[in-house]
């Protein structure tokens, strides 16, 4: 048995997700169990800094990389504190919050430097899990298919919607997965004419009605006729989603009833047929979501319990961590593109000398 706090910053800026795991190796087969897990929900300022980190200047974006560190490592220190965990029996695996994801440029940034996470938790760190994949000329995403290959096996099909909608499934024995179309960053930002973070079970969303023409517009973007793999990051988003966006003069429900359809729709241009797919991320509860979604292929989608459905990527990461710290291979090329298999991730610090635990 291991032991490792994963620790997830998604697009969506909900905030920092916290998930205390623990991994078993038994007859060929990982198993795991969550011993805790919370969200620490970002304050405006916070969120802010974040949301505009990608336009800071090197200097200022250093300094956020090093203060979001030890952010992350503030809110693990309250985190061990309050669920009473043994740190000596643990090590960190953080995801980092993404500024910057450009794999045709070689380029992938997350930060919350490793370094000052485990100075100030006194843990070690695996993070950086993306560079190794661009550099050797992968996508660097999605790489929760790895974990679920190997914990979520018993599903055909495994979708997160989040920030971003993404899936994973097999083929002819191999991991299938990619970015289907940007969700909650884009839901989100249009609701911030509202004064609101999010649609709350897709009300706002409920009350509008479906705009065929810019549907048409959204579904005719050149990136979902591209095939796997492939990847999305903010700055694709402002380029081709906000604009079609912002130039419509529908109203705001109106914007929101579209685009859930949109979502919808590429989901289901993917997943069609399979059932029953793992439904997962902040967009599972959505209600008007998947009630969209069930419209086009009814019971498909399943949404597990609240502690799954809301920190399955803090625990894969948790995972990939894992994977990292044992030298197995947590990066699949036949997801990212890359050349070929690897193991990814830097480790910052010492780790626990009785990492397994019997």
């Amino acid at each position: 048995m291991y032991r490792c706090i994963g620790v997830m910053s998604g697009t969506s800026l909900d905030g920092l997700d916290m998930a205390a795991c623990e991994f078993r190796y038994n007859s060929g087969k990982w198993d795991y169990s969550i011993r805790a897990a919370e969200t620490l929900i970002y304050d405006d300022r916070r969120r802010q800094k974040l949301a505009t980190a990608h336009a800071l200047d090197g200097l200022a974006l250093s300094q956020l990389n090093c203060d979001y560190g030890f952010f992350i490592a503030e809110a693990l220190n309250g985190f061990i504190e309050k669920h009473r965990l043994n740190r000596s029996e643990y090590f960190v695996a953080s995801h980092g919050h993404t500024v910057f994801h450009q794999p045709e440029n070689f380029l992938t940034l997350q930060i919350g430097s490793g370094w000052h996470i485990a100075a100030a938790t006194g843990m070690a760190v695996v993070c950086d899990f993306r560079t190794a994949d661009v550099a050797m000329g992968g996508q660097g995403a999605p790489l929760v298919p790895a974990g679920d290959a190997l914990l979520f096996a018993g599903f055909p099909a495994c979708l997160n919607i989040g920030g971003f909608a993404n899936c994973s499934f097999q083929r002819n024995g191999e991991r299938i997965a990619f970015d289907i179309c940007p969700a909650n960053i884009v839901l989100n930002a249009l609701m911030l004419e509202t004064g609101k973070n999010c649609d709350f079970d897709g009300e706002l969303g409920r009350s509008g009605r479906v705009d065929t023409a810019l549907l048409q517009r959204l579904n005719n973007l050149p990136f979902y006729g591209e095939a796997p793999p492939r990847s999305l990051g903010r700055e694709w988003v402002e380029k081709n989603i906000m604009p079609l966006l912002n130039d419509s003069s529908l109203s705001l429900p109106d914007k929101l009833a579209t685009y859930y359809q949109h979502i919808a729709v590429q989901i289901h241009s993917q997943l069609a047929g399979f059932s029953p797919v793992l439904t997962t991320g902040g967009g599972a509860h959505n209600r008007f979501l998947i009630e969209t979604l069930n419209r086009l292929q009814p019971g498909a989608w399943q949404v597990p319990d609240t502690l799954l459905t809301d920190f399955k990527e803090a625990v894969i990461f948790a995972f990939l961590g894992l994977l990292r710290v044992l030298g197995q291979n947590n990066v699949l090329a036949s997801v990212t593109g890359a050349p070929r298999n690897h193991c990814s991730g830097s480790i910052f610090g010492k780790l626990p000398e009785g990492l397994i635990h019997y």
